[in-house]
């Protein structure tokens, strides 16, 4: 961990990076219902569209309550550093949540969950070249406990080497998100306001995923078929108070306090929470929005590659690694 960070401080970050992965998780089957219940409303769109038009509400609702929030309060500044820093984790975020919802359509969503933690080991193996220096063994052995996992939970086939389209997708997605996780933990924006850099993360996303929601729209009854759906409008709400403003809220403060690679291990516990509850929600929303979506269920493979996964988060845990 970084020299200048208090045992303590550190302890409030993971513990707050916890409840920020247990949001996370939430919306690994809130997402899988609302792209399922979106093709029973709009029977004609390509898949891209349900992908955006289950992201773009989200971010547009999340940037509503921070900018009236913000108005009410009468805080309109906003430094330079904080709105290049929020464009470009906004960019970062829109290319793996784009990738990462349409692999949603082709995998199982505690798959993606785990498969979406690939960021663990490109994380350190990224910082080790452009430091040239080494990260230690335990982060190196943890790296290879999550390759293990995902290779569990990707269903790799050996033979043909090779994973299906949802499963790349995901693995493309963490790329991204690695992006983001660098440029939030970048020690240039230091000084930077959590909030104010949020709010403008939420704007870029928000304005750049409608854009794209539009351009993919069949039509313009497509984009107003949704609306007049309740279990969607709520599924919506869900996902914009709790994965997006609370779990983007909380990272955007308390990641910085910790390494990169250390945050990037810390949250491979986020699929730990998305593959229990899409034990029991499928269910639950299926019978709400009037979907097919069952439970899913525990298999000898979800076990092994999540518990690969938990372990190397336990390890970097004992050996932090140093900024």
């Amino acid at each position: 961990m970084p020299a200048s960070t208090p045992r303590r401080l550190r302890a409030q970050a993971v513990t707050m990076l916890l409840f920020a992965n247990l949001f996370w998780g939430l919306s690994f089957p809130v997402i899988k219902a609302v792209l399922l219940l979106e093709g029973r409303l709009i029977p004609d769109a390509s898949p891209w569209f349900y992908t955006l038009y289950a992201v773009a509400p989200r971010f547009v609702a999340a940037f509503a309550v921070m900018a009236l929030v913000r108005a009410c309060r009468r805080r309109f500044d906003v430094r330079r550093s904080e709105i290049v820093q929020g464009v470009v984790v906004g960019l970062f975020a829109v290319g793996g949540m784009i990738l990462q919802n349409d692999g949603l359509q082709y995998t199982a969503a505690s798959t993606s969950a785990f498969l979406t933690q690939a960021y663990a080991v490109t994380i350190p193996l990224w910082i080790a070249m452009r430091s040239r220096r080494n990260p230690g063994w335990a982060t190196w052995a943890s790296c290879a406990l999550v390759v293990g996992g995902v290779a569990v939970l990707g269903r790799f086939d050996w033979r043909l080497l090779r994973l299906g389209r949802g499963e790349w997708e995901t693995l493309v997605s963490s790329l991204f998100f690695m992006g983001q996780i660098l440029w939030i933990g970048d020690r240039r924006f230091a000084g930077n306001r959590p909030a104010e850099m949020t709010l403008v993360m939420f704007g870029t996303e928000a304005a750049l995923l409608s854009v794209l929601a539009i351009c993919a729209a069949p039509s313009a009854g497509a984009l107003a078929a949704p609306l007049s759906s309740g279990p969607w409008i709520g599924l919506t709400v869900i996902l914009a108070v709790f994965p997006t403003l609370g779990s983007f809220t909380i990272m955007n403060a308390w990641q910085p306090v910790i390494t990169a690679t250390e945050a990037g291990l810390i949250y491979c516990v986020e699929p730990i929470f998305g593959s229990f509850m899409a034990l029991f929600l499928p269910a639950l929303f299926a019978l709400w929005a009037g979907i097919t979506y069952p439970n899913e269920v525990m298999t000898s493979g979800l076990l092994l590659g999540g518990g690969l996964i938990t372990l190397a988060n336990i390890l970097i845990q004992l050996e932090p690694p140093r900024s």
